[in-house]
């Protein structure tokens, strides 16, 4: 066996491969992949292994891999489940240390395929495997020292510097079509199929550190292992771009119908959460990975938001204008020097601002020089030049590799636009083409640039920590030790402020009051105006069934809402009435709203909005992953729309932010430290300007197994 540096290089790297299933068939998959491996001049050893066959390709065959009297590195199984078993066994006593298999038939198809593949997981870990697979495409290392392409695509991809992770193997043949069209190259591909072994975290965590490689692409279905896949993506995000399409936009479902965050907790709402927390830019299709691609690629930034934007036409300058504003993007005047510059070089009838429309008369060498006097501008952090072709003044090809020369002279990254002709499709007609990136389309331009700005952002920002709070962790487990083991339940209202108040939140004195004397005793004693809320089992939203009665000034309006409520309450469940809660009423202050909830795969998450009785009408929330840094608790307050309200507008005072943030990460403490916990809701926490002034009014939390 080779010696190798990582555990996957075995299955990227490898000095031989045994492809089990070798077959010349006209027709066969089987025929495809072992062709891909020839035509792409895999580098190493090939060994096809058919029991009934001799030779394959004038390759000699082998029956079994065991009969291959060299070391293998990589073992390609793509026959019957029932023979992949027994193929991955054999594998295993060769010494064979990355397993490939394309066979499908696994968890995929339920049943017996579920118990085939745990199966074929246990051969894999007893021999010290690693797999990609089952039911997968292959993968593609174009590196000249291995050019290997273990697929069975009937396209092979262009060479690179952009690795593809793909948990769809149907989509393969469209990748490596794009990958022409956009004159983007791979370094490396993998479709991981079932994801038995090899995750998605495993491989962006070795494509991080591949030289080859400076930009990742994703296409995901689902997270497995969130809090690995977070920690390996942050990581990598730092060195190289992650951007990613996550299929199935679905509401992952009314979890606790009676929680406000477990409603809300749409799984396209985590989701983008999760990747804003790594640094990952996601989009919606192929194409438009594709799209980034093309300019990430290039691995220039731009250095400002200043963008300059050059025409031959000044519709399309104020379409890219308009396009560049609407992102947030800056489009203001050059520097006079500048402005003087391209003047110069101009006819008199050009405009000069920023766009710059040069109008129709503009030749190859017009766009040349206009566009280096606007990048050797210093506030110019980036170029837009728009080419409209005409039918006779220029050709299209000379006008991108005069800009590709003045691209040569710089780091800022230009984005060129053609209109009047698909050049995207000459990129399959020839190989010479200039390198610059080409767009058609001048919002996809315009978009790409926004989301590299993102990135750089991402890169410049602080890392944060993940605080530790002193608080008494002690007596919250205490009383949860018992609640843990019992099916889902809510919390006695009286416990639920006991552990908020463990974990030092600023909770609103309540006093239990069990019959209407006592209620009256501790109003006249904490003073009017008071709160009253009813207390019963199973209660949840107290409000919906005028359940909680506000603004109380009076005893005599005591003594009424108290019987409201018992009456309200033991209408929805007879004698189910046990008392109120008894609170001072707050009349000051925002109400927002703190939540979490656990979701299978992606454990706690947490929630952040506007509060009271609207939150789920006007939705105003943003997720994020436990735990969460303190920069990530200040980016999810600033991230909801309301963020302005709490900062205070039109003179009002605004409130306390950082008593907020610091609710947020105590939250984030909180829920980390006890995964019983299913659920939690503070709603509403009235924050007022100071933390002396905010209070947790009303909270509810759900323990226990699912």
């Amino acid at each position: 066996m080779t010696e190798v540096i990582h555990p996957l290089d075995a299955l990227f790297k490898p000095q031989s491969i045994a492809f089990i299933g070798a077959t010349m068939r006209e027709g066969s998959l089987g025929r495809t992949l072992i062709k891909n491996l020839m035509k792409f001049e895999y580098t190493g050893k090939l060994f096809p292994v058919n029991p009934n066959k001799d030779a394959i390709h004038s390759i000699k065959c082998y029956s079994t891999i065991l009969d291959i009297p060299d070391p293998v590195d990589l073992g390609i199984i793509f026959v019957p489940r029932e023979q992949a078993l027994t193929a991955a066994e054999q594998c295993g006593k060769k010494g064979v240390k990355g397993l490939l298999v394309l066979t499908a038939g696994f968890r995929e198809v339920g049943g017996e395929g579920i118990e085939a593949e745990k199966k074929l997981v246990e051969i894999t870990r007893q021999y010290g495997m690693r797999l990609i697979g089952p039911n997968c495409m292959g993968i593609v290392n174009t590196d000249p020292s291995v050019q290997m392409n273990a697929t069975i695509s009937t396209v092979s991809p262009k060479p690179g510097n952009v690795a593809f992770l793909t948990q769809s193997g149907g989509l393969g043949i469209m990748i490596f079509s794009q990958t022409h069209r956009y004159n983007v190259g791979l370094s490396m591909f993998a479709s991981i199929g079932n994801k038995a072994d090899v995750l998605d975290n495993d491989m962006i965590e070795y494509w991080g550190n591949d030289e080859r490689t400076d930009v990742i692409l994703l296409y995901m279905e689902g997270v497995d292992n969130p809090r690995q896949f977070a920690q390996a993506v942050r990581r990598v995000s730092k060195k190289k771009p992650i951007l990613a399409v996550k299929a199935g936009r679905t509401t992952v479902g009314a979890r606790a119908a009676s929680s406000h965050t477990g409603a809300m907790a749409e799984e396209d709402s985590i989701i983008n959460g999760l990747f804003e927390q790594c640094g990952i830019i996601r989009v919606d299709s192929i194409e438009e990975l594709f799209e980034l691609a093309v300019s990430f690629s290039r691995k220039r930034f731009p250095k400002s938001k200043k963008v300059a934007v050059i025409s031959n036409g000044g519709g399309p300058a104020v379409m890219a204008v308009d396009a560049c504003i609407g992102l947030g993007l800056d489009i203001s005047p050059f520097s006079e020097t500048t402005r003087k510059k391209i003047a110069d070089s101009l006819f008199d009838i050009s405009a000069t601002v920023n766009p710059v429309d040069m109008s129709g008369m503009a030749g190859t060498a017009e766009f040349e020089k206009v566009l280096q006097c606007a990048i050797e501008d210093s506030e110019i952090g980036s170029a837009l030049v728009i080419l409209v072709k005409s039918p006779v003044l220029i050709d299209p090809m000379d006008v991108l590799n005069n800009i590709e020369n003045a691209s040569q002279t710089t780091d800022k990254p230009i984005l060129t636009m053609v209109i009047g002709q698909d050049v995207m499709h000459r990129n399959n007609e020839f190989d010479s083409i200039p390198d610059i990136p080409v767009y058609e389309c001048i919002e996809s331009a315009v978009w790409t640039l926004f989301n590299m700005i993102r990135y750089k952002e991402w890169l410049e920002k602080q890392d944060g920590h993940i605080k530790t709070y002193d608080v008494d962790k002690n007596s919250v487990n205490a009383l949860l030790a018992p609640e843990s083991n019992k099916s889902q339940h809510y919390l006695e209202p009286g416990h639920v402020f006991e552990i908020l108040s463990a974990y030092r939140f600023p909770v609103i004195p309540s006093f239990d009051a069990g019959t209407l004397h006592q209620a009256i005793t501790i109003a006249e004693q904490i003073g009017y105006p008071i709160v009253l809320k009813g207390i019963a089992k199973g209660l949840i939203h107290k409000s919906d069934i005028g359940g909680v009665a506000l603004d109380l000034r009076t005893r005599e309006e005591v003594i009424k809402a108290f019987a409201e409520i018992k009456e309200r309450v033991n209408a929805v469940n007879q004698d189910s009435f046990e008392g109120v809660i008894v609170q001072k009423m707050i009349t000051s202050g925002r109400e927002v709203i703190l939540g979490m909830t656990a979701i299978e795969h992606l454990g706690p998450v947490l929630m952040f909005g506007l509060g009271g009785i609207f939150v789920e009408a006007i939705r105003d929330v943003c997720f994020r992953p436990a735990p969460i840094t303190d920069v990530e608790a200040d980016e999810i307050i600033r991230s909801i729309k309301g963020y302005p309200i709490l900062k205070g507008i039109r003179g009002e005072k605004g409130v306390d932010i950082e008593c907020i943030k610091e609710c947020l990460l105590r939250l984030s403490q909180l829920v980390c430290d006890f995964d019983c916990i299913q659920s939690i809701d503070i709603n509403p926490f009235k924050v007022g300007e100071s933390a002396r002034t905010s209070f947790v009014v009303d909270a509810r939390i759900m323990v226990g197994k699912k």
